[in-house]
């Protein structure tokens, strides 16, 4: 098969679809693989590795969707991208459809077939292409976080640890998933009073267990949520529902009640945010007041460390890209129920029924499609 890695054209987007290492792999099995020059460039990966690896290299991104069958990227296409696809050819990136309606349409019109890393699952019932950046995503949180609490970033200029004879910042984690435990797990280390709030008995119990009580663990009623934000220095969204729009958890109201100079992280961001504040935010714009409460909301949060999460992205879709490029669309699926779950657009129609529902459509059955 022949498999098109386009350079990112998201601001600030330095990640690559595949890393050198992939293509190897990709090659070795009897593949081919065109990379579109300076893909790698911006993490240290030039068009050269890719060409010790195997790859051609090709002039511009035009190339790689006129030729590829299969097209590896990182984050979601972009309007002059999704116009670029065509019927019959698989796209296998983020995608986060459930907030962003003009990317869905741009897709169903171009009849491709779509797969989103963020709804493959794995046989325990979590999302294994997700887990790698939400693992980044949450231990940059807490060093996003500090960067915005001190004064020149607006915030109320508060040391995460504190120092002696002065307290540590508190911070309120929304959610105890992959995204919170490791925001957790860097809060805690930094010596701040940290709280995990979840509905999750057993999530709640886990975090205990780990820290030894050290970070207090709360149940998510709303009463609980309302305390631990207007209490909190510091306060990150880390919740999650596989491909629908998140949960607001956190009202105007309760940004009002907050001090001025506190800070919000929304990482959910990518799937709407948490917060009814929220609005998408980038790298080269990366914050924003609202009631005096600086907001962090920046959709792709890993590319600020875009080599430490490429190469953590590839370990986690490798076998996936391998068996859609080993046994073509739609024998990957059906052989492999977990990548299924990835499908989200096919023929012009919304497949995943979580991604249907969040924008008003009727769900294409995937037994339809894995039927052929």
């Amino acid at each position: 098969m022949l498999i098109g890695v386009p350079k990112e054209v998201k601001i600030h987007e330095y990640r690559v679809g595949l890393i050198p290492a992939s293509v190897r792999e990709l090659v070795t099995q009897g593949h081919q693989v065109l990379v579109e020059t300076g893909a790698g460039a911006g993490i240290g990966f030039p068009d050269e590795a890719y060409l010790a690896a195997g790859a051609t290299i090709a002039p511009g991104a035009a190339a790689v969707f006129e030729r590829a069958t299969l097209v590896v990227k990182v984050k979601e296409p972009q309007p002059e991208e999704w116009r670029r696809l065509r019927p019959g050819q698989v796209l296998f990136t983020y995608l986060h459809l459930a907030p962003d309606p003009a990317q869905a349409e741009g897709l169903m019109e171009s009849g491709c077939t779509a797969l989103a890393y963020e709804t493959v699952t794995d046989p325990q019932g979590g999302l294994p292409l997700l887990a790698p950046m939400s693992e980044v995503a949450g231990r940059m949180a807490v060093q996003v976080g500090a960067r915005c609490l001190e004064k020149e970033a607006g915030g109320a200029g508060i040391l995460l640890s504190g120092v002696p004879g002065v307290p540590p910042a508190r911070v309120a984690v929304l959610g105890g998933g992959v995204v919170g435990s490791n925001a957790a797990r860097i809060a805690a280390g930094m010596r701040a009073r940290v709280t995990v709030l979840d509905r999750n008995p057993r999530v709640l119990d886990a975090l205990d267990r780990e820290f030894g009580g050290a970070v207090a663990t709360l149940y998510a009623t709303t009463d609980a949520v309302e305390q631990a934000v207007t209490e909190a220095d510091l306060v990150i969204g880390a919740v999650l529902v596989p491909g629908a729009a998140a949960p607001r958890l956190v009202s105007r109201a309760m940004v009002g009640r907050m001090r001025p100079g506190s800070v919000l992280v929304d990482v959910a961001i990518d799937q709407g945010g948490c917060f009814e504040t929220s609005r998408p935010t980038t790298h080269a714009e990366p914050t924003y007041l609202v009631d005096g409460v600086v907001h962090y909301c920046v959709t792709n949060m890993p590319g600020a460390v875009a080599r430490t999460s490429a190469v953590a992205l590839n370990n986690a879709t490798l076998p996936f890209t391998l068996q859609l490029a080993g046994k073509g669309f739609p024998r990957a699926l059906a052989e492999n129920p977990h990548l299924a779950q990835g499908l989200n657009v096919h023929a012009g129609r919304i497949v995943h029924p979580a991604v249907a529902a969040a924008l008003g459509r009727e769900a294409l059955p995937l037994a339809e499609v894995t039927a052929g």
